[in-house]
């Protein structure tokens, strides 16, 4: 494998990724078009579909790339087989990456996501009760209301105030 081409085409696909996040800040994903993209990525309509079948499969590689950062946050917990109820690294890199985790937002408009995920068998530890998958709903709700309101507002609060509220709220559970 060639590795300047490597190079050369990851950073095609970087300008196009950002290029997709910037105007999807301006319009919906429907409003979107790969003319666009391409334009304001400085690249060709074929660089275009050499990467990504259309708008929705770049969609996807930018929520997964987000996804991966994320679960890389936490790779020492995964190697100890342990889960904290840690936020705050979460909560730091939302603030540095602010327009990526809107988008992500923007593009996953479901209630569940990995940022928030709630394990049932840390729920039965506080709330052992046939109503526990309400629980868990409504503490992802609630978590995601707190971190899209905390983005839109600019990230204004610290990292430290928002987990220190979210804390508040579950009581540390």
């Amino acid at each position: 494998m060639n590795t300047a081409n490597n190079k050369r085409r990851r950073d095609s696909q970087r300008r196009m990724e950002k290029a997709f996040v910037q105007l999807l800040q301006e319009k919906e994903i429907n409003q979107i078009s790969v003319t666009d993209i391409c334009k304001q990525a400085q690249v060709n309509r074929s660089t275009f579909y050499a990467n990504y079948l259309d708008i929705y499969d770049l969609a996807d590689a930018v929520k997964k790339q987000l996804e991966r950062d994320v679960i890389d946050l936490y790779a020492d917990e995964r190697e100890r087989l342990t889960r904290s109820v840690d936020f705050l690294k979460l909560l730091h890199h939302m603030k540095e990456n602010q327009l990526f985790y809107k988008t992500y937002f923007k593009l996953n408009r479901d209630s569940r996501n990995p940022f928030s995920a709630y394990e049932p068998r840390r729920a039965a530890e506080y709330y052992d009760n046939q109503y526990i998958e309400y629980h868990i709903e409504f503490f992802q709700a609630g978590f995601n209301a707190v971190v899209k309101k905390w983005l839109n507002g600019g990230c204004a609060e610290s990292p430290e105030e928002i987990d220190s509220i979210i804390k508040a709220e579950y009581k540390g559970k």
